[in-house]
């Protein structure tokens, strides 16, 4: 059907991950678009210039509302700190740009609300808008999905949820963005923990309605490059239990201190009928028990989502032959380049991302308050 023109803002680790993937995507699937890559933002103009020609973008800026009013982008993807995803974001959408947005979907509910009003007005004229919660495109999560949604889990009953990394667990680590709530919005909760409420929405069909929280900050301050000391302020840990729609209990951890773990996304839920287990740290595996089968056969049994039946794997390798982190991403680039082809709303949208946002806010109020049971508000309802 044409080409459209990738304008993207940020070049960091996301950006190059997001090149990557446009670069990737119209060359694995039938996107019926092709991404070209037009130009690329960043505060520096060197370091702009120099990741500009490494990842292929025909031009630099260093100014992203000069991005967004070139007429040879057609989409805005927003690699930034979430300080300023909502004024990329809605400056993009009101000047007819379809947007990716990196998660969280901002730093605060009310920003979120504002991105997410901005999404819907850009719908009405054709414009598109997706938050970038890349494992929901791990094959073994949305087969996951897929199963729980025809029925093959049951009821849900018990949900655990944990997100470890361990490159904080150094005191000497430096300074970075990451720390600062004005530039992060949050630590581990919103950096990981938003990741983990999207896929347990995600892959069981239900919503978060209640938490009781606890965050941690173990360091305080951290070299900052400087000769001196830079304030933590956000948390390094967050702990939450949950119910949801369903009446299912959840629990959640997040934590960049795990000794150890690398990048450990790990779900684990419970059902009536069945049970099914993931970590990402093997994510071409599934493992399923199911409740029904003989006593004498019980025992959790291993998938390897590498079928060409799987999701997302016909365009891929010959069964056996593993993907990894750099192809969820290529997928979340086919889905919306596909749903903007045919004129559709690309899932998650920024309603989505506004609900994540409702959680990790609640997740906050409630740690602020001794962990008190706290509702999150719904689609109808601005947060407190």
């Amino acid at each position: 059907m044409g080409t459209i023109g990738i304008g993207m803002a940020g070049h960091a680790f996301m950006g190059a991950v997001h090149a990557h993937a446009w670069r990737t995507a119209p060359r694995v699937f039938d996107t019926r678009l092709t991404p070209v890559l037009a130009a690329l933002a960043g505060r520096d103009g060197v370091r702009t210039a120099a990741a500009a020609a490494k990842y292929g973008f025909a031009a630099a800026e260093t100014d992203w509302g000069a991005l967004v009013a070139r007429d040879d982008v057609g989409l805005v993807d927003v690699c930034t700190p979430g300080d300023t995803h909502a004024a990329i974001a809605i400056a993009a959408l009101e000047a007819g740009k379809h947007v990716l947005c990196e998660k969280p979907l901002a730093n605060t509910v009310e920003e979120a609300e504002k991105m997410a009003g901005a999404a819907r007005a850009a719908a009405a004229r054709g414009v598109r808008a997706m938050v970038a919660f890349n494992y929901r495109r791990v094959p073994a999560l949305a087969h996951a999905a897929r199963l729980v949604a025809d029925g093959a889990l049951g009821e849900v009953r018990h949900v655990r949820a944990n997100y470890l990394q361990d490159w904080l667990s150094d005191p000497a680590a430096p300074m970075t963005w990451r720390l600062r709530r004005d530039r992060a919005g949050s630590g581990a909760l919103g950096d990981l923990g938003a990741h983990l409420v999207d896929a347990v929405q995600f892959v069981t069909g239900e919503r978060i309605t209640r938490v009781s929280a606890a965050t941690t900050t173990f360091v305080h301050t951290r070299p900052d490059g400087n000769g001196g000391r830079g304030e933590v302020t956000v948390d390094d840990c967050a702990l939450f239990t949950a119910r949801l729609s369903g009446g299912a209990v959840a629990a959640f951890e997040a934590t960049r201190y795990a000794l150890g773990r690398k990048n450990a996304m790990r779900l684990e839920i419970n059902g009536s009928r069945a049970s099914m287990a993931f970590d990402f740290e093997s994510m071409n595996e599934l493992w399923w028990f199911d409740g029904e089968a003989p006593a004498t056969e019980a025992g959790f049994r291993r998938i390897l989502v590498t079928e060409p039946g799987h999701p997302y794997l016909a365009g891929w390798w010959p069964p056996g032959h593993g993907l990894g982190y750099d192809h969820t991403f290529t997928h979340e680039v086919a889905d919306l380049l596909t749903a903007i082809a045919e004129g559709a709303d690309p899932l998650p949208g920024f309603d989505e991302g506004l609900r994540v946002q409702r959680v990790l806010h609640a997740v906050e109020a409630s740690a602020a308050d001794e962990a008190r049971w706290t509702t999150v508000p719904d689609d109808e309802e601005t947060a407190r």
